[in-house]
């Protein structure tokens, strides 16, 4: 027999061979039944090659100011103390204390080959300006913290969406069957809004978030309490029947399939969630890199939420989201003391985000890991009152780095205030869609039929930011 000829017999054993590992996660006709009726296994893999296999989403909870980090405005400077409403329209903001023209309590200076104006509130972050795509032109349609909060997690402004992560994890899966493809590490602040940023809304249950705190034991009641693994399996072979009977009664209901997934993947994680949170495995060159040595327990505990990303992206977990250290200052949200509240946030954050890009990219994955910092939305450039500054949804900064994005860029412009955007407006929408291009999906093609049309991340908006990738 020639090659070509066993070959072309063996053929269709090769196709097999391939679907089976692609399905391989659907062990069953039934889960795999429930695959393709759902219209799961139309979304496991990507439109088309992408660049990224995960997400780290660092969530500044709160709003960071622009003009304080990331938005350098001299003119601040040269009108500190001056009347706004003689220089430009203002606007009616959340508390309306409308004060004067503040100024940035910190100096900036440019960095790396790009010359990126970054304040001393990242000197950390400032030395991997190089890495970062910065947009200054970013917008929000809301005001208040939990509408925003929803926009930004789940792009429509109102509870009961599907958040960014469940979308992402209900259209590619997780790389590891023994983790989830969403978690969520908490630092100890669940934003405004609450657990709905994280939930799965319409779609079904299996794709929320998994809510995992730093520490020995991230997940409560993960070490089994039966003295023999036999009695355990027994238990949970007794409950996947029951429900399996009950889905035989009811025919196919989400919940129940859903519960019986989260069971299944619950177990695994037994094994899987204790060797993750095992930080003292690091190297002492690591967690100094991180500042997990710190004496500041909030910088530590935002340093191990860092170094617990990192090791999900090396393990295949896709969407990784991380919520602000719970520091005295109540987030990024500075309606009075903005000096003092902005410093104690940004101490504990920069030091660890700046390890994990500089630990990332040392590995080879920041070529396979898309990075994203933002917060909800903006500050004014006045101050409230004395020394805070209100919520500001018409001009903020966020930066992305990593996989297809283009280092050392800066993209779109406000005016001189920082007030507005005046330059290349990016709304929310149009993250979403950079996200999830960069992840090789198409947002205009990930839908789910829900209450008689066909829904998306992005709604019926969005473009992809093509200027800041590579």
């Amino acid at each position: 027999m020639t090659r070509r000829e066993a070959l072309i017999l063996t053929k269709n054993g090769f196709g097999s061979l391939a679907l089976m590992s692609l399905l391989g996660q659907y062990s069953t006709a039934g889960s795999l039944a429930k695959a393709l009726t759902s219209g799961l296994a139309n979304h496991k893999l990507p439109h088309f090659p992408p660049k990224a296999n995960s997400v780290i989403f660092l969530y500044m909870d709160g709003g960071v100011s622009q003009v304080d980090s990331f938005d350098y405005k001299p003119r601040l400077e040269q009108e500190n103390g001056q009347n706004p409403y003689d220089k430009f329209e203002v606007e009616a903001t959340q508390f309306n204390e409308i004060g004067t023209i503040l100024k940035s309590p910190w100096e900036f200076n440019q960095y790396g080959d790009c010359g990126m104006w970054v304040s001393d509130l990242f000197p950390h972050i400032a030395t991997c300006v190089d890495d970062l795509a910065l947009v200054r032109s970013m917008v929000s349609d809301f005001p208040e913290h939990t509408n925003a909060n929803y926009f930004l997690h789940t792009g429509h402004g109102l509870q009961g969406r599907p958040s960014m992560g469940a979308w992402i994890n209900y259209g590619l899966g997780s790389e590891n069957q023994d983790l989830p493809g969403y978690v969520v590490l908490d630092g100890g602040l669940i934003p405004p809004g609450g657990l709905d940023n994280f939930k799965s809304g319409f779609l079904p249950a299996s794709f929320q978030a998994s809510i995992l705190k730093s520490g020995d034991q991230p997940l409560p009641n993960i070490q089994p309490h039966e003295a023999q693994s036999s009695l355990q399996k027994q238990k949970l072979d007794l409950i996947k029947q029951m429900d399996r009977n009950f889905v035989g009664q009811l025919g196919q209901e989400d919940e129940v399939s859903s519960a019986i997934d989260n069971y299944e993947l619950a177990f695994r994680m037994q094994a899987s969630i204790p060797e993750l949170a095992a930080l003292n495995n690091e190297s002492r060159i690591v967690k100094k890199l991180y500042g997990l040595d710190s004496s500041n327990p909030h910088k530590a505990g935002y340093a191990a939420q860092c170094i617990l990303a990192r090791r999900m992206v090396e393990r295949g977990v896709r969407f990784i989201e991380l919520t602000c250290p719970k520091v005295e200052a109540d987030r990024w949200d500075q309606h009075t003391g903005l000096k003092d509240g902005h410093e104690r946030n940004a101490f504990a954050v920069d030091q660890p985000i700046a390890g994990l890009l500089k630990d990332l990219k040392s590995r080879g994955l920041l070529e396979t890991t898309l990075v994203v910092f933002a917060g909800e939305f903006g500050r004014t450039p006045f101050a409230q009152g004395v020394d805070g500054r209100d919520h500001n949804p018409s001009a903020f900064s966020i930066w992305l780095a990593g996989a297809g994005i283009k280092g050392g860029v800066v993209y779109g412009s406000t005016d001189d205030y920082g007030y507005r955007v005046i330059d290349k407006p990016t709304t929310i929408h149009d993250l979403h869609a950079t996200i999830l291009y960069l992840l090789g999906i198409d947002h205009e093609k990930l839908t789910f039929r829900f209450s008689g049309r066909d829904i998306r991340l992005t709604d019926v908006h969005g473009h992809v930011i093509r200027d800041i990738l590579t």
